[in-house]
C-alpha cells in the first residue's frame, strides 16, 4: 500500500510538472513592435519630462534680446553667480535636465574659447578666468541633473561669418571644445538662426561630428535628428501629436508648416518626438522690467505640452547678479506644488479592472489590465489579437470626483492609438461619453468638466495596430475649473452586467 501511495504522488507530481512545462512552452509572445521606434536615448530623453533653459550672456546686462555682437565684453559681470543655485532651483521644481546658451546670436561665449577673445576671458567676471559652462556642468553632475548646451549657428561678432567654409570650421571647432571639456552632454540644441550673407550651414557634418563626440547626446533642431521643434514658442503642441515625422519635408531654418510641426505625421518614417519651448518671462533673457508667468499659466502650458506627448523646455533666465530671481523661484515652487496636488495620487490606484480581452487569456498576467496601474511604461495591458473592440473597464469601488485623465502608451513598442475616449456610467444606467482624445504616445493628459462616478471605461476607437496601454490615471485638478459638477451614480447590482465584457 505504501509503495502504491508513493507511486501515486510521484505520478501526480510528474503530471503537474509536465503541465507547467507545457504551459510555459505555450506562452504567447509579446506583440510585435510597430515601426518606427525610438532609440534608447530618445526613450530616456522623453522620460525626463521637463528641462530648464538658461538664457544668459551679455544680453542680460545690455537689456537686449538679440545682441548686436558689439557689446563690450566687460559688461558681463555676474558678481553673485552661483550655478549650484540654478541647479537646485531646477531639481527642486521637478526638472530633470538643464540647457545653457553657451553662445547666443551675439557670439559672446560663456566659456574661454581658444578661437575668439569675445568670451568670459575678456570680461571682469572672475578676473577673466571664469567659465560658466564648467561651473554649471559641474553643479549639474554633482546633483544628478542632465546637462546640455545651445551653440547658436548665427554669430553676429565673428568676422568670418558669411564665409561658409571658414565659419563651418570655426563652429565645429567651438563645438569640439564644448563636447570634449565638460563631461557628458545630454542635449545639443541647434536651430537654423541665420544672419544671411550667403551663409550655409553643413548640418549633416555637424550632426555626425556631435554623435561621434557624444554618442548619447540628443540633437534638437526643427526636424531632428533626435527631436523636433513643435513649431511655436508658446509651449503648445497640437491636440493630435505624433512622434512620427518625415524630416525630408522640413528644412532647418526654412519655412515650416506649423501644423505639421505641431501634429507630426501618422505615416512618418522617423521617430522624432516634439519639444515645446517657452519662456517663463515675456523675453528669453532677463529684464528688470519683466515679470514671470503665474503658476496657473505654467500649469496650462503643462497640459498642452507634456500632456500632449511632448517634452517641456521652460526658459528661466538668470538675472544680472548671476542668480535665478526670487519671483521666478516662487512661481516654480507654486507650479511644482500644483502638479503635486493634482498628480501625486492616482484615484484609480486601487480600482477593480477588467478588459474586453487580454493577450494570452486572463491567466497570462504579463498583459493583464492591472498593468495600467503600474508606474512607468515598460509594462502594459495588451488585448487579444483580431478583436473588434478594445475596452478597459474601471470600477473605482466608490463614487469619486475627478476631471483629469492620464494615459500612456509603451512607446518602445511604437505609437499606436489614433482615437480613444472615456465614458462613465450615469445615474440612469447609461454609459456617457466624457471626453474624446486622439493620439496618446508617451503621455496624454485630458482635462474635462468635473464629474463624479464609480464606473468608467476607456475605449480605443482606432489604432495603427493592437493598442497597448501602459498607464491609466484618474486625478482631480482643483485649480482649473471648466464647468459645474456633473454627478453620476449607479448601484453595483445594476452595473454588474455593464462592467463585464
Amino acid at each position: 500500500m505504501k509503495t502504491r501511495f508513493r507511486f501515486s504522488i510521484k505520478t501526480q507530481l510528474l503530471l503537474f510538472y509536465s503541465f507547467l512545462i507545457h504551459l510555459s512552452s505555450s506562452l504567447k509572445p509579446p506583440p510585435l513592435p510597430i515601426l518606427p521606434l525610438p532609440t534608447s536615448f530618445q526613450l530616456q530623453w522623453q522620460n525626463d519630462d521637463m528641462s530648464i533653459f538658461f538664457h544668459f550672456g551679455t544680453n542680460t546686462f545690455a537689456d537686449a534680446e538679440r545682441g548686436s555682437g558689439h557689446a563690450d565684453p566687460t559688461i558681463f559681470n555676474p558678481a553673485k553667480l552661483n550655478a549650484s543655485q540654478w541647479i537646485h532651483v531646477a531639481k527642486e521644481s521637478g526638472f530633470s535636465s538643464v540647457l545653457l546658451t553657451a553662445k547666443h546670436h551675439d557670439g559672446f561665449c560663456l566659456w574661454p574659447s581658444e578661437y575668439t577673445d569675445y568670451s568670459v576671458r575678456s570680461s571682469n567676471w572672475r578676473n577673466g578666468s571664469g567659465d560658466v559652462v564648467a561651473e554649471l556642468a559641474d553643479a549639474a553632475r554633482d546633483a544628478g541633473v542632465g546637462f546640455g548646451i545651445y551653440l547658436s549657428p548665427w554669430d553676429r561678432h565673428e568676422e568670418c561669418y558669411g564665409d561658409t567654409l571658414r565659419y563651418n570650421e570655426y563652429y565645429l571647432a567651438q563645438m569640439n571644445e564644448l563636447l570634449t571639456r565638460y563631461g557628458e552632454i545630454k542635449d545639443v540644441f541647434l536651430d537654423g538662426a541665420n544672419g544671411g550673407k550667403g551663409m550655409k550651414y553643413f548640418f549633416e557634418s555637424w550632426f555626425s561630428f556631435i554623435h561621434q563626440l557624444q554618442p548619447g547626446g540628443i540633437i534638437f533642431s526643427e526636424c531632428g535628428p533626435g527631436t523636433r521643434w513643435v513649431g511655436n514658442e508658446y509651449g503648445v503642441a497640437g491636440s493630435t501629436c505624433w512622434s512620427l515625422f518625415n524630416s525630408s519635408v522640413v528644412q532647418i531654418g526654412g519655412d515650416i508648416d506649423p501644423i505639421y510641426q505641431k501634429q507630426g505625421d501618422p505615416f512618418g518614417s522617423e521617430w522624432l518626438p516634439a519639444l515645446c519651448d517657452v519662456s517663463i518671462r515675456p523675453g528669453w533673457f532677463w529684464h528688470a522690467s519683466e515679470h514671470p508667468k503665474s503658476a496657473r499659466e505654467l500649469l496650462e502650458i503643462y497640459y498642452k505640452s507634456l500632456g500632449r506627448n511632448c517634452k517641456l523646455l521652460l526658459n528661466v533666465p538668470p538675472n544680472s547678479s548671476g542668480l535665478i530671481s526670487p519671483e521666478d523661484i516662487q512661481v516654480l515652487q507654486e507650479f511644482s506644488e500644483l502638479r503635486r496636488s493634482i498628480f501625486s495620487h492616482n484615484l484609480a490606484a486601487s480600482a477593480f479592472l477588467n478588459a474586453s480581452s487580454t493577450r494570452g487569456g486572463i491567466q497570462d498576467s504579463r498583459f493583464s489590465p492591472y498593468k495600467v496601474l503600474e508606474e512607468g511604461i515598460p509594462t502594459y495591458w495588451a488585448p487579444e489579437e483580431n478583436q473588434s473592440k478594445w475596452i478597459l473597464y474601471i470600477d473605482l469601488k466608490e463614487l469619486v470626483t475627478f476631471n483629469v485623465l492620464k494615459v500612456q502608451e509603451p512607446i518602445h513598442m511604437g505609437q499606436r492609438v489614433i482615437e480613444f475616449h472615456l465614458e462613465v456610467l450615469n445615474r440612469d444606467g447609461f454609459w456617457k461619453r466624457v471626453v474624446n482624445g486622439t493620439t496618446i504616445g508617451y503621455q496624454r493628459l485630458l482635462l474635462f468638466p468635473k464629474i463624479k462616478s464609480q464606473y468608467l471605461k476607456l475605449v480605443v476607437d482606432k489604432s495603427r495596430a493592437d493598442p497597448l496601454i501602459s498607464y491609466l490615471g484618474i486625478y482631480m485638478d482643483q485649480v482649473t475649473v471648466l464647468s459645474e459638477d456633473m454627478p453620476y451614480k449607479k448601484s453595483a447590482s445594476e452595473v454588474q452586467l455593464l462592467v463585464d465584457p
